[in-house]
């Protein structure tokens, strides 16, 4: 067989330069693409993603959330260079509800988020919770917590149906929901007292405690590449018009509960240690801060991705940026924090979606690849290539000598 016999040599033509191999693939990857777009189908979804089904790169998160930490250790200090006694009991209880409080919007925020259907009217569902036990806290906390709780998932329901059935932009059905919300949280006028006696301070670090377990065990699931790809079967790919079918509808509906029932604790908790009255407003700037924290902490908002412990690395720097902030006398609105949260989140979710997708395909080595172009040019000189029959006769035979068959 000839060296440069065709038998086992490969019939296509790859380009040999790395660089180009990409290219043609990424090429090849975006026409399939375009021509499964086209052709439409309740399953093109899944075929779509085939691009990027490979485990998502968590180097950026774990960079990221080492920037978060220190972010939450320099408030830390700042907090206890101004006031030493915030980090110190009963101040200390104040300030593990309110992180717990924060951190509840966080995970529905994050949670949607990932699911590919944010989930805007956790801030108005927050404060309606917050002026539901504000007026029915003397009854106790369950007859006041139920009903919100009940209400909120119900709610929760009928949303996703819309988004699910419709095929609507999950930010859109809750923005109109949040608009639904808003009504109730303005039908009072004046600011309502808070006639509950619940005191969430007695239980602070079981209620930080038990956020904290929920953020790093919703992070570490959603690292696995099955949970991940189920949760985020909304993200949008090629025409997001087009239906995702039916295996969307369990994570639409799981996670838009699940976060309008966490709004409700957090507004509850809100509420409880409150020592001022309850104003009415809208809600919204809570919603700002929930997402945008969410961003900050590693989720896209694109949907699917997201770190581990960045939800409750964000959530700690927050909390104590607003008790330093509070004590320091900073006159900052509560809108002026959320909207340089969210913007700052915005920057994290390219930076997620640059550095945190597969790696595209490399060039190996292949042994039966087609010669590089010096080789391919190159052939043999007949002329000056001797076949071994043609070779001297070699005079030291092993059966010669004095070992040799001839004595």
């Amino acid at each position: 067989m000839a060296y440069d016999d065709t038998t086992f040599r490969r019939t296509d033509e790859q380009p040999t330069d790395p660089a180009a191999y990409r290219a043609n693939t990424l090429a090849t990857t975006e026409q399939r693409r375009q021509e499964i777009a086209d052709a439409g189908g309740d399953t093109s979804a899944d075929l779509l993603r085939r691009d990027d089904d490979g485990r998502d790169r968590l180097g950026i998160h774990l960079g990221w959330e080492v920037v978060l930490l220190l972010a939450a250790a320099a408030f830390g200090f700042l907090l206890w260079r101004l006031d030493p006694s915030a980090l110190r009991r009963p101040s200390l209880d104040n300030l593990l509800v309110n992180g717990a409080a924060i951190g509840l919007l966080t995970l529905g925020g994050g949670l949607t988020l990932r699911a590919g259907v944010p989930n805007l009217a956790l801030g108005p569902i927050a404060l309606a919770a917050a002026l539901q036990y504000a007026t029915q806290g003397d009854q106790g906390l369950v007859k006041a917590a139920v009903p919100a709780l009940i209400i909120a998932a119900a709610g929760a329901i009928v949303v996703g149906l819309v988004v699910v059935v419709l095929h609507v932009p999950g930010w859109a059905a809750t923005l109109a929901a949040a608009f639904g919300v808003i009504v109730f949280d303005q039908l009072s006028n004046h600011p309502v007292a808070v006639q509950g006696q619940y005191d969430p301070t007695d239980q602070a670090f079981f209620l930080f405690g038990g956020f904290a377990l929920l953020a790093v065990l919703g992070g570490a699931l959603g690292t696995i590449t099955p949970v991940r790809r189920w949760l985020g079967g909304m993200r949008p790919v090629g025409d997001p018009s087009r239906r995702r079918g039916g295996a969307v509808v369990a994570p639409v509906m799981l996670s838009l509960v699940l976060s309008s029932l966490f709004a409700v604790g957090a507004g509850i908790l809100m509420a409880a240690q409150s020592a001022k009255p309850i104003v009415p407003g809208t809600g919204l700037e809570w919603t700002g801060i929930a997402l945008g924290l969410a961003m900050l902490a590693g989720t896209s908002a694109y949907g699917r991705r997201g770190g581990i412990f960045g939800t409750l690395f964000a959530v700690a720097a927050m909390t104590l940026y607003l008790d330093w902030s509070g004590r320091k006398g900073l006159d900052i609105a509560l809108f002026a924090t959320a909207a340089c949260v969210f913007g700052g989140g915005l920057i994290v979710t390219r930076l997620v979606e640059t550095y945190g997708r597969p790696l595209p395909p490399s060039v190996g080595d292949d042994w039966n690849a087609a010669p590089t172009t010096g080789a391919a040019n190159w052939t043999p000189d007949l002329e000056s290539w001797t076949p071994a029959s043609a070779s001297p006769a070699r005079t030291d035979r092993w059966d010669e000598g004095p070992w040799g068959s001839a004595r």
